[in-house]
């Protein structure tokens, strides 16, 4: 078993290199270094030229491969002889089935890479030498995994998270075959510019490779959507696995990389090493999907039914309550409030009240994404969501919606939400929502909030954001101005928040939030509540020779913020539940009436 486990790593090492390889021999250019096969200029022994010993190599790594399949198959076969003689064969029968179709398989994909240097490099020739290439990488990396992972079932079976690591790996193999064809075809620069394709999200279909590369855009945005989905998944399952955490999250990591390189081919107008980075981290993460698909099979899988309060399962509620969940999912409340800061931030940016298609279009597109990040952020809050009196009424807790159903739900929302602000706003104000709902569901919710007194300091960028999208909706750019908003949004959060949780103070030490009354204190509360305050009315003031604003818009941060710091300043003397609650009431009315200010003063100053 040793020795097979062993000769399938060195296999499937080998079959990555030659892989690479290939995709070196595609980006410099070397796939006519040797014209015909398998000789090459009609000699075993080749030229010592650049390219011609570049394609040379790739051959001599596709042999080494084969001979060392066979290895694997012999191991397979001498398994099988044992088991007939009623011994124990010592590998599992997966791994012996797909050791067995290694040499065939190899055989296939040298006799494919004859055919593409026959054909004088035709892009189906190419496309199918790779697809064949990912399918010889595909059966290695399972008969590995199999052989390295034990079992944790007597029989392996499809669990959900295992389809959906499935379908991942589908959707990703025909991702790679497009990407392929784009590439042979000589259509990777159909658009020079990325993320836009003619400066537009959908382009005109009139150059050359423009609906391949269309396809090839939007067909990564859906399985990059996959991997974050699958990444979620295995960090929320009940009970969790290590090692679906650690490989969904290097698949996710590898995507991430993969769309870095993947601009990069269009910036630097395919450069040499990007695109041979493209391809080696396509094989990655193939090789990475198929290691994922094969241990979800292997490990136990969240079963976690609509159930009542009292354990019953639960009846089909009506169409109106099942609205009515979903609705709550989004938190509603929390997107008036995030919105509020946005239409300021547009009309400022204009100096005028703008289109009024473009505010609705802003808001309906902004609210969407709001909904996005709450109903995900509900289901990863939901265990702690149960344990607090305030929240235990939500969808999940109450169990109006399932789990899974939830995170469907905010991942639907965070795409449509990108891809209308995109085609109804501008690309810019979709980006800076979309990175406003990946902060707040990795950073904030599923990283600082359980971990540190800092959690809302840190993770109110995230409730800053629609300054921002107001303000690029506008003008398609940042500013300075608009970073003021948001400066003044990221620093009222804190004692904003900070006002709510010393209320709500019981409920997070038992749901072991490290909320920072909870931890440091409600005298180190209302002191932290205290500075933030003062340096909030700074903050404001910084917007005056910045924005530039004008005495209605300085007359109401003056006295706005001085109510609030003096409000601060009694509750940091005198501490009382009243005067906690009280300043969280008001921090709500002063960042409307603050944004408000702003509204008005850029109006009553416009021409």
């Amino acid at each position: 078993m040793e020795r097979f486990r062993t000769l399938a790593v060195v296999t499937t090492i080998t079959t990555l290199v030659l892989i690479v390889w290939g995709g070196i021999v595609r980006a410099t250019g070397s796939g006519d270094g040797c014209p015909d096969w398998p000789t090459c200029f009609g000699r075993w022994i080749p030229r010592f030229e650049y390219h011609t010993l570049i394609e040379y190599v790739h051959r001599l790594l596709g042999v080494a491969g084969g001979i060392l399949a066979i290895g694997l198959a012999a191991l397979a076969v001498g398994a099988l002889i044992r088991s007939r003689r009623g011994q124990e064969p010592g590998i599992p029968r997966a791994a012996i089935g797909g050791a067995l179709s290694l040499p065939f398989l190899f055989g296939i994909q040298g006799a494919l890479g004859g055919r593409v240097v026959n054909s004088a490099l035709d892009p189906l020739e190419i496309t199918f030498h790779f697809a064949m290439a990912m399918v010889v990488l595909g059966v290695l990396v399972a008969t590995t995994t199999v052989a390295i992972w034990p079992t944790g079932r007597a029989r392996p079976r499809w669990t959900s998270y295992a389809t959906l690591a499935a379908v991942t790996g589908a959707a990703t193999y025909a991702l790679l075959l497009i990407g392929t064809y784009v590439r042979a075809e000589g259509a990777g620069l159909a658009f020079r510019d990325w993320p836009l394709m003619g400066g537009r999200l959908v382009p005109s279909f009139g150059p050359t490779g423009a609906v391949e590369m269309f396809a090839h855009r939007l067909l990564a945005l859906l399985v990059t959507s996959l991997a974050i989905w699958a990444v979620v998944r295995a960090r929320t399952m009940i009970p969790r696995s290590p090692v679906l955490v650690r490989w969904s999250t290097i698949v996710a990591g590898l995507f991430a990389a993969q769309v870095v390189v993947g601009a990069l081919n269009v910036w630097t107008e395919l450069s040499t090493v990007p695109r041979a980075a493209h391809v080696g981290l396509s094989a990655l993460i193939w090789a990475s999907t198929i290691v994922l698909t094969v241990v979800a099979r292997r490990e136990p899988d969240a079963i976690q039914p609509v159930v009542d309060v009292d354990g019953a399962p639960a009846e089909h509620p009506a169409m109106r309550d099942v609205v009515q969940a979903y609705v709550a999912l989004t938190k509603p409340r929390i997107i008036v409030l995030l919105l509020i800061t946005t239409v300021p931030a547009m009309v400022l940016a204009a100096g005028a009240i703008p289109s009024l298609w473009l505010v609705a279009a802003t808001l309906v597109g902004g609210a969407i994404s709001a909904g996005s990040a709450n109903a995900i952020n509900m289901y990863l809050d939901r265990d702690i969501d149960e344990v607090m009196r305030r929240t235990r009424g939500r969808p999940l807790p109450a169990h109006a919606v399932a789990p899974d159903d939830a995170l469907r739900f905010g991942f639907v929302l965070g795409a449509s939400s990108f891809v209308f602000l995109a085609m109804t706003v501008n690309v810019l104000a979709a980006v800076l929502s979309l990175a406003a709902i990946a902060f707040y569901v990795f950073v904030y919710t599923m990283w600082l909030k359980r971990s540190t007194t800092q959690n809302i300091v840190i993770g109110g960028a995230a409730g800053a954001a629609p300054a921002l999208v107001g303000w690029a909706a506008v003008t398609g750019t940042l500013a300075m101005p608009a970073w003021i908003l948001f400066a003044i949004v990221f620093v009222w959060t804190p004692p904003h928040f900070w006002a709510l949780a010393m209320r709500f103070q019981g409920d997070y030490a038992a749901a072991g939030v490290p909320m920072l009354p909870v931890v440091r204190g409600e005298g180190e509360t209302r002191k932290q509540i205290l500075l933030y305050s003062l340096a909030l009315f700074g903050t404001t003031l910084v917007l005056v020779p910045v924005g530039p604003m004008g005495p209605l818009y300085t007359g109401a941060a003056i006295v706005l913020g001085g109510i609030f710091v003096y409000r601060a300043l009694a509750l940091w003397r005198t501490p009382s539940p009243v005067r906690s609650w009280g300043l969280f009431k008001y921090s709500v009315l002063y960042l409307g009436g603050l944004f408000a200010a702003v509204a008005v003063d850029a109006l009553v100053r416009s021409p």
